[in-house]
């Protein structure tokens, strides 16, 4: 019996380090180090979302129907640019319409600074929608 649980022992250590699994949050080049300034933006971003975003919006960023919004694809996230930051950086409270369906629940502001904010933006609108790079400055211009 004792070699049975040398053998599955030797299996689990030898199988250990071996697994190149990709992130679990949708990063396409999980092994690769992030060179541009917007694929930094990203990965920090994705780091941030799985934190503090993955709760509400989903590891798949499909968020929950009738609760809390997708981020995958986002109609809202993509179209309003200055309101998504303005969610992110302040939180929200009301109703919007994601994609065609009404979202009527709060978000609470996360605590992030405007780089935070920009870098899970990013992460969002480069993994699941399309959109220009969101910077440090504009986050910044957007007040309360």
């Amino acid at each position: 019996m004792k070699y049975v649980y040398l053998l599955l022992l030797a299996i689990a250590i030898t199988s250990c380090g071996n697994d190149k699994r990709k992130s679990t949050l949708g990063s396409n080049n999980a092994n690769t180090t992030p060179t541009t300034p917007l694929e930094k933006s990203v990965k920090r971003g994705e780091d941030i979302f799985g934190e503090l975003c993955v709760t509400c919006h989903m590891p798949t960023g499909k968020g929950v129907p009738g609760a809390f919004p997708p981020l995958n694809p986002s109609d809202w996230l993509t179209n309003k640019r200055i309101a998504s930051i303005h969610a992110v950086k302040y939180g929200l409270r009301g109703e919007i319409t994601v994609n065609g369906a009404a979202y009527n629940s709060v978000m609470l502001p996360l605590g992030l600074d405007d780089k935070e904010v920009a870098d899970v933006m990013n992460y969002a609108i480069q993994t699941w929608n399309t959109g220009d790079m969101v910077t440090e400055e504009e986050v910044k211009a957007v007040e309360k």
